[in-house]
């Protein structure tokens, strides 16, 4: 098969590879389309002793074979899937590996374009609001709606894959009011997400740090900052919320700090009285099974009903031989509230049926 190996760069190079074969637990997916991720040309230049890996792991495909232990799938099916990282058979290639926990059915609305956008950014959504954040999921009882209304959440990179997201996300949990703050495309695409009624509000990064702090305290309205998901996480983004996460307050005998979760690694600006951490992903693979599992089959019911939707995708031509200007483009910060999406079948080489 052909599969596409990414090295620092970046600089992706298609090579000839055995079809894997997936273990018990895990499902092998004929990719049908194929996205990519910041990290994707992120990782191979903080890794340079690393050998050249196939960096892929949004998986939209048929399933073409399922392990002993696979329960929940069988050959034919459609699926996407969240390919474990740093592993090998990722979805850059025709054919790929995921575990069944994080694979799931794609509702037949669907296409496999859209499917491709959520599994990694998704995921890092939900992990962020709903793990690290401690903010109560949709289905949660003892917390009121009274409560969450009154939930204050500011989402910094709300155009990002991530943040576009959570925000869908949070407003399924009613969680209000939504802060977003975005730049050239929040307007068509974050505003609509958007209830005035409860006090949500779209600010503008480029109008300056002075006008997005007032701005995030305008909408506040007097109640503490107690929650800030940073999908952006470098140039200043983490100095902003620093202005305005809030100080400790007293909530009956309890004393409730501030939360403050990123998408990137280490100590960020933030005051020390607020409690800040890093959203990994890849925790689902890892110690989040159980969260992974729920959320991604709770994401699939959404994308059927209507209420998740998947970010804005563009076909790069070419299929594999097209993740090079994917992550160039990457690189040189030219996506805005878009996911690049590869079709497999364009790759030169691969021989396949229509799809």
């Amino acid at each position: 098969m052909k599969e596409a190996i990414v090295a620092d760069g970046p600089k992706v190079q298609i090579i000839d590879s055995p079809i894997p074969s997936p273990n018990d637990g895990q499902v092998l997916i004929r990719v049908i389309v194929s996205s990519c991720n910041p990290k994707d040309w992120k990782l191979p230049g903080m890794m340079p002793d690393h050998p050249p890996l196939n960096q892929g792991d949004d998986i939209a495909g048929i399933v073409e074979k399922v392990g002993s232990r696979v329960w929940e799938f069988k050959p034919g099916d459609r699926v996407a899937a969240f390919h474990e990282m740093f592993t090998p058979h990722g979805s850059f290639a025709e054919y790929a590996v995921a575990w069944q926990h994080t694979t799931f059915h794609i509702p037949k609305e669907i296409s496999f374009e859209e499917a491709a956008a959520l599994p990694l950014a998704a995921m890092t959504a939900a992990l962020g609001l709903f793990s690290r954040l401690g903010l109560p999921e949709p289905w949660v009882k003892a917390v009121s709606d009274e409560e969450r209304e009154n939930t204050p959440l500011v989402i910094y990179g709300a155009s990002s894959a991530v943040g576009y997201y959570a925000l869908q996300l949070a407003k399924r949990s009613n969680i209000h009011p939504l802060i977003g703050i975005a730049g050239r495309a929040g307007g068509e695409r974050i505003a609509p997400l958007l209830d005035q009624s409860k006090g949500d509000v779209l600010l503008d990064y480029r109008e300056g740090e002075q006008a997005v702090v007032e701005g995030i305290k305008k909408a506040l309205n007097g109640r503490p900052l107690l929650h800030a998901l940073d999908a952006v996480s470098e140039k200043g983004t983490p100095e902003h919320l620093a202005q305005v996460l809030s100080q400790p307050v007293k909530k009956g005998d309890k004393e409730v700090r501030a939360k403050a979760t990123f998408v990137l690694f280490g100590k960020m600006g933030v005051p020390d009285y607020v409690d800040q951490n890093t959203t990994m992903v890849g925790s689902v693979h890892q110690d989040e099974k159980d969260f992974g599992y729920v959320w991604y089959r709770y994401m699939a019911r959404g994308l059927q009903e209507g209420w998740f939707k998947a970010q804005r995708t563009e076909v790069l031509p070419g299929g594999l031989a097209g993740v090079q200007e994917g992550l160039e483009r990457l690189k040189d910060g030219k996506a805005s509230a878009v996911k690049y999406v590869y079709r497999i079948k364009e790759t030169e080489g691969v021989e396949r049926s229509e799809e």
